[in-house]
């Protein structure tokens, strides 16, 4: 075999010499050899073993030769030659005995070579296509001529995400943990099952129904954490293929598709608008292309005020989105950025930074009191323009020759709201008055900022057009900005925050049609301003046309430091989350996710096939059906629709919307820069200027956001976001995997979005009581898990499951806490003597629970006070809203039913059984273990105390006197149960037992 070695590093080729990616030899310069039948790398340079070892080095995590990242031996995955595929374990026994020289020895080996990779690398067949290339590795680019240095070529080698599997020492360890925590667990049931306590059965039946339901429920919880993973991005690739000046594209204008981006709000009075306004800012200045970004408010309450400060914002990003490209500011919302503990100087090379900042902040703290003085003064000109209204009726009155007795005190008596252009407002009024109420008002469609085109703008020099600041060489552009409020008549089901979802989806779709929708809560702002870029990575990825939604961590501010409440939730969204991230995706959790708009449309993914028994287990397809390209061919493939003359009854009458779904699912194609090469879109189709916005776009926009437009029609059902569940975010995300797509878990380095959390016990109990009762909704629907379809995974139907289910733990957990007062007071326990075997089953359960915990800490990167946070705030969601949730749910499922919750005191024994025989026989087993679990309850109830204690941690005086009072009642009631017996001598002296 020959190759070509310097100094220990492999020689590539340089200057205009590129390979020819052959799949009969290695593409290493001066090499000929047999390559190896598997890919070393995701961007499928083609090596033979012999250069493979040399690259790789003993511990075979040296840089790949084509694209310079580390070799990573988990993520080999098998390539064919013509229709013949082997293993890498094969083709080491193969190299043993000497080089290959027919290659039909492949076929007596395929199939127990398939099924022997499979089960060694765990990787999923069904990101092969029918030809056997990889989907999911990116082509080596071996026709980037213009190219004069070899990293460009690189960089385009490279793919635009990764997996970055977990440490397997970790996994493994974590994995056999669980499988031994398993095992204690049945075998504990099994022995408790078989040894009763037959002095009290009745605590033994409640402590082992209670028992069996959180075993099963840990294993539902446990099971979805099998295969976490991370990923990564490369956002210097998506710029060298969607970005890069070249012959081809000369004045650098982007090929990244369209981005449509949904903040909702309801009362201005409950959300702030200058939150809704800082929000609108981050995204406008975020680091996507102007002319591919589109931003739309929908304000369900139709209030003047949020339209007058979505204003305000337009005029400010004026200064606000240059200054933040001309200085690269971090993050992107002013509020956030002028409140920062942070040294703003730090890292900032220009001389006018100081100079620009000060002048800027000036400028928004003028901003800041216009939107503060806004409601004031939006009353004062509708005060104004009503009392001129009410003198110009006076006068026509007078006019016609009335005499002022004659003339009615009021004549104008709607008390309208005006905007600043002497215009009544078409939306909710200052004074509710029909057609201009809440659940009463036309549909309104403004367009704060008008789309862009694909050229740059340059700004001016500080002074001109009255722009304090040197904008010279800036890109002056603004992402378009629209401000929308749907119509709402009476009779009508507005849906709450799903409806307000679905008609921005059809306005977007009329107006500016992107291929991706992103959609934040109007206090969550941009904090990461590449953002958009990350997760545009994993759609444009190779495989990412089959991926539904990217879903964002949520990071919060303005919390605590000990985070009391467990507010931040790091233990779902850094471990849950990132498991399901392994099996077909995490859930959607109603904020900080991208989709893809055809997906949301009800369309099934490309190249879907039906799964397995073993499929919908692990997720993988080990054998390819043979008719998978009819597939290929059928991009938009609907859920029970043959043809696309059914598509009117399916999303509406709309001309302009129906004629907006195939441009969508093509610009929502990843590039035809790939071997596999299906489905893709060639590269430069999104080059050209975005469609202007004329009357006909905002007439269509506004029809299709009317109440009558859905009736009828598959929104809520299967299109959009799904009606009839407070969690509809939940449910919507379900819909999409239960089609065969796909999801992905983004976690940035810096946090793409941060939010604001409920910082008080009552208003984050309630938000649990919201999600819990949505979960009961969940299960009692037809959305139910166990009615889905064989396009779930098996271990992401458990995830699911699980999220339907969980609040009905409460009432196992509320009963199992009252176990260790009835064990105190009965003097039993739940087991009748504590031998050998109970305490060896409890200690290898906790300490196989503790060991796990540990591993979740380790590979999730979150801190023991976190997880502890979250144990404890478990505790106080199971003792108070899951409980409530499950009733209220009942309750709402029944219906009419009046259903109460009670306790029952059951006897201890025998009436005739001497209740003082054991005093003088100290059991100090039962009560350390009654004190156990006693503490262990509080342990966890502790930041309840202190929430109810208050903020200084002051015992409120009230606490003292009612402590009191219900001590005495207790002492009296139990002298009344057990009165003293007549011969007992109250005289007698007090000593010592």
């Amino acid at each position: 075999m020959m190759s070509s070695f310097g100094n220990g590093e492999i020689e590539m080729n340089s200057g205009d010499t590129s390979h020819t990616q052959s799949p009969e030899t290695c593409n290493m310069v001066g090499c000929n050899g047999v390559p190896m039948t598997v890919f070393p790398c995701d961007c499928e340079f083609v090596i033979c073993a012999e250069c493979f070892r040399r690259a790789a080095g003993p511990k075979c995590n040296g840089p790949c030769p084509a694209c310079q990242q580390p070799y990573d031996l988990a993520h080999m995955r098998p390539r064919r030659m013509g229709n013949k595929v082997v293993s890498w374990e094969d083709l080491q026994d193969h190299e043993n005995r000497g080089r290959m020289s027919n290659r039909s020895n492949y076929d007596s080996e395929r199939n127990s070579e398939i099924s022997g990779w499979h089960r060694e690398n765990g990787e999923a067949h069904d990101e092969y296509d029918h030809d056997g290339r990889a989907e999911d590795a990116e082509e080596y680019d071996s026709d980037d001529d213009d190219d004069d240095d070899g990293d460009g070529r690189r960089k385009k080698r490279r793919p635009l995400s990764r997996k970055m599997s977990i440490p397997i020492v970790i996994l493994s360890i974590y994995r056999l943990v669980i499988v031994i925590r398993f095992i204690s667990l049945s075998l504990y049931l099994i022995w408790r099952v078989s040894n009763v306590n037959n002095d009290a059965v009745w605590l033994w039946g409640i402590s082992i129904v209670c028992e069996i339901w959180f075993a099963f429920s840990w294993v539902l919880d446990q099971l979805p954490k099998l295969s976490p993973i991370n990923r990564t991005t490369d956002l210097a690739v998506l710029k060298e293929k969607f970005d890069k000046k070249g012959p081809e594209n000369p004045s650098g204008r982007s090929d990244l598709p369209g981005i449509d981006i949904f903040i909702t709000t309801a009362d201005p009075e409950k959300e702030p608008s200058l939150v809704t306004a800082n929000t609108v800012l981050s995204i406008l200045a975020s680091d996507y292309p102007v002319e591919k970004l589109a931003c739309y408010v929908s304000d369900d309450g139709g209030a003047l005020l949020t339209y007058e400060a979505m204003a305000e914002a337009a005029s400010f990003a004026h200064l606000w989105v240059p200054f933040c490209r001309k200085h690269g500011i971090e993050p992107r919302s002013p509020e956030a950025y002028f409140s920062s503990k942070r040294d703003p100087y730090n890292n900032k090379v220009r001389p006018d930074f100081v100079k620009d900042r000060r002048r800027l902040k000036h400028e928004y703290d003028k901003y800041k009191v216009r939107i503060n003085a806004l409601p004031d003064l939006i009353r004062q000109r509708s005060d104004a323009n009503n009392a001129r209204e009410e003198l110009e009726a006076i006068e026509r009155q007078r006019q016609e020759g009335k005499e002022d007795d004659e003339i009615p005190r009021f004549v104008n008596n709607q008390k309208a709201t005006w905007m600043d252009n002497d215009c009544h407002w078409a939306g909710t009024w200052l004074t509710p008055k029909p057609n201009h109420m809440k659940g009463d008002h036309a549909g309104i469609i403004q367009v704060l900022s008008v789309p862009q085109g694909s050229d740059p703008q340059y700004g001016t020099t500080e002074g001109a057009n009255g722009i304090p600041i040197d904008f010279t060489g800036v890109d002056t552009r603004l992402p378009m900005l629209v401000y929308m409020s749907r119509e709402k008549r009476p009779g009508f089901d507005h849906n709450k925050k799903a409806g307000a979802m679905n008609a921005l989806v059809r306005a977007s779709a009329v107006m500016s049609n992107g291929a991706f929708i992103l959609n934040l809560d109007c206090d969550h702002y941009v904090y990461n301003s590449h953002a958009f870029r990350e997760a545009i990575c994993f759609m444009m990825s190779n495989d990412g046309d089959r991926v539904a939604f990217i879903q964002f961590p949520q990071r919060f501010e303005g919390i605590d430091p000990s985070d009391r409440y467990s507010n931040r939730n790091t233990v779902f969204f850094d471990i849950n989350m990132r498991a399901l991230d392994g099996l077909q995706g995490p859930v959607y959790v109603g904020t900080g996710c991208m989709f893809r708009r055809i997906a949301l449309y009800g369309f099934d993914p490309p190249r879907f096939k039906i799964r397995n028994c073993y499929n919908s287990l692990f997720g993988r397809n080990r054998n390819r059906r043979s008719d998978d390209h009819d597939d290929d061919d059928q991009p938009l493939r609907e859920s029970g629709l043959p043809g696309r003359s059914h598509w009117s009854r399916k999303f509406g009458g709309s001309e302009y919307f129906l004629h907006s779904i195939d441009r969508a699912e093509f610009e929502g194609r990843p590039l035809a820069d790939h071997i596999s090469g299906r489905n893709r879109r060639e590269p430069g189709t999104l080059r050209g200027d975005r469609l202007p916005i004329n009357s006909n776009n905002v007439e269509e926009a506004i029809d299709v956001i009317s109440c009558p437009y859905e009736e009828k029609t598959g929104w809520g059902n299967n299109v959009g976001w799904v009606y009839g569940s407070i969690t509809e975010d939940v449910v919507t995300g379900y819909k999409m995997h239960t089609r065969g797509w796909r999801s992905v878990y983004c976690i940035t380095k810096r946090d793409a979005f941060r939010g604001t959390a409920p910082i008080n016990l009552t208003d984050r109990l309630i938000q649990v009581l919201r999600w819990a009762t949505g979960s009961i909704e969940i299960f009692f629907s037809r959305n139910n898990v166990i009615f889905a379809g064989p396009r779930l995974m098996f271990l992401q139907r458990i995830a699911y499951l699980n999220v339907a289910i969980y609040p009905f733990t409460s009432i196992f957990l509320i009963v199992f806490c009252f176990i260790p007062a009835l064990s105190l007071f009965s003097g039993q326990f739940i087991v009748q003597q504590l031998n050998v075997a109970f305490l060896a089953y409890l200690l290898a359960i906790t300490a196989t629970l503790c060991i796990l915990a540990v591993l979740e800490i380790k590979w999730s990167g979150i801190s023991l006070d976190e997880w502890w946070r979250n144990e404890q705030f478990w505790m106080i969601g199971g003792t108070s809203a899951h409980l409530f949730a499950v009733f209220q749910g009942l309750l709402k499922v029944i219906g009419g039913i009046e259903t109460s919750f009670t306790l029952t005191a059951k006897s201890s024994g025998d009436d005739e059984e001497d209740e003082f025989a054991e005093l003088n026989k100290p059991n100090w087993g039962k009560l350390l273990g009654g004190v156990f679990f006693s503490f262990w309850v509080l342990a966890h109830l502790y930041p309840f105390a202190k929430g109810i204690m208050g903020r200084r941690g002051k015992t409120p005086a009230i606490v003292f006197v009612w402590s009191g009072l219900v001590a005495i009642t207790i002492a009296l009631l139990f002298n009344v149960i057990y009165p003293p017996s007549p011969d007992t001598d109250l005289n007698g002296s007090f000593s010592f037992p």
